[in-house]
């Protein structure tokens, strides 16, 4: 007999789940509770219909009596006959990423597995997530183990994955009633995909120096498929232009200005030196050092199109990987930089175009590189 829409919503989301895998709901395990109560009724409704018009006789009263006694002698005979042998599932696991952000799990438990685990104090069935990236001994990143508790007659949970592009494994198992845990099995380690494009394309890094004047930048070898080594300074060039530099940025390095020997005395020791007077009197002895900084920035551009189309940056054409992905990485300087990206479609009817602003502001630059310290009293 079905049951009440009220009575349903009474029950918890655990029950619910189980009424919707015995009435063979899909998905049911990422359902939520209102999603399961409409597709618990509609499932209901549709059997009480297809029972209700079984009932009904189509055609002659014989032939109604008649196929009535051909199923009684049916039945009949499948009760004296014995079960068919059923061979025993294999206990296992299979984790499935199915995008960044999700993973399909599902899995089998023998018998011989299912009441072991009961005789053992088995309580609750649970899929324990684990991230394994870059391990190869079996191990897993410490603080990364995720428990997840999952309905006993399931046999398929979608699972939410913590951090996309990472390798994960997940183990099928028992939490114990009295603490502990009883393993079942481990699925095979797969990787979730990253959210970003792939970084499987023809990358021109500009180097990093702290010697090179801004605007030129020395050459450097094309990666394997590349014809323009320049490709890179020369987007950055059209992105800046009628840009001029004002200050100091963070290549501008400026050597340090003449010390001014007026703030000190006889014995070298000025009134800035710490615990000193103009005697040089103190309680700390002076030191010196010589301290260095440098720090830098560069800007990444992605994206992806159509391999087949052609891709600009400004007036620069950019070279396409084969899955049609692009990344190009240029200097991040103090200013303004514009970044007109163009796609077009290989026999011209189609274009797509989105423009990137940056502006870079170092309000603040004590830096100095390690050739240019000096030692200074502290």
């Amino acid at each position: 007999m079905s049951q009440t829409l009220s009575s349903l919503a009474r029950m918890t989301l655990r029950q619910l789940r189980q009424i919707a895998s015995d009435l063979g709901v899909s998905l049911y395990s990422r359902k939520s509770k209102e999603e399961l109560l409409s597709a618990i009724s509609s499932r209901q409704v549709g059997t009480e219909t297809v029972a209700d018009s079984s009932s009904v006789g189509f055609g002659a009263p014989d032939a109604g009596l008649a196929g009535s006694a051909a199923a009684t002698n049916l039945a009949v005979l499948e009760a004296e006959l014995p079960p068919p042998p059923r061979p025993d599932s294999e206990t296992r696991v299979v984790f499935l990423p199915r995008d960044p952000q999700w993973a399909y799990v599902f899995w089998e438990i023998s018998e011989l597995d299912r009441q072991q685990a009961q005789r053992a104090g088995a309580s609750q069935l649970c899929l324990r997530v684990a991230d394994v990236t870059g391990l190869t001994n079996g191990g897993a990143h410490p603080h990364t183990l995720q428990e997840v508790p999952v309905d006993s007659h399931a046999s398929e949970w979608y699972l939410p994955v913590p951090l996309s592009d990472r390798d994960y494994r997940v183990e099928l198992g028992y939490r114990k009633s009295g603490g502990g845990w009883i393993a079942l099995a481990s699925s095979a380690v797969a990787r979730v995909p990253a959210l970003h494009p792939s970084e499987q394309i023809l990358d021109q890094f500009v180097p990093f120096s702290l010697e090179t004047p801004p605007a030129t930048f020395p050459s450097v070898a094309p990666p394997t498929g590349s014809s323009d080594s320049n490709l890179h300074e020369r987007l950055y060039q059209t992105a800046t232009t009628g840009w001029r530099r004002l200050g100091r940025g963070s290549e501008a390095f400026h050597e340090l200005e003449d010390t001014d020997s007026s703030g000190l005395n006889a014995s070298g020791v000025g009134l800035w030196a710490s615990g000193r007077n103009e005697s040089g009197a103190g309680g700390v002895a002076p030191r010196q050092r010589a301290f260095w900084l440098v720090a830098d920035a560069e800007l990444i551009v992605y994206g992806a199109t159509d391999p087949s189309a052609r891709l600009t940056i400004g007036d620069e054409e950019v070279p396409l990987s084969s899955d049609g992905t692009f990344r190009v990485q240029v200097p991040f300087r103090d200013g303004q930089q514009v970044y007109a990206i163009q796609a077009v479609a290989a026999d011209g009817e189609q274009k797509r175009n989105i423009t990137l602003e940056f502006e870079r502001r170092t309000p603040e630059d004590n830096s100095n590189p390690s050739d240019q310290a000096v030692a200074e009293w502290f």
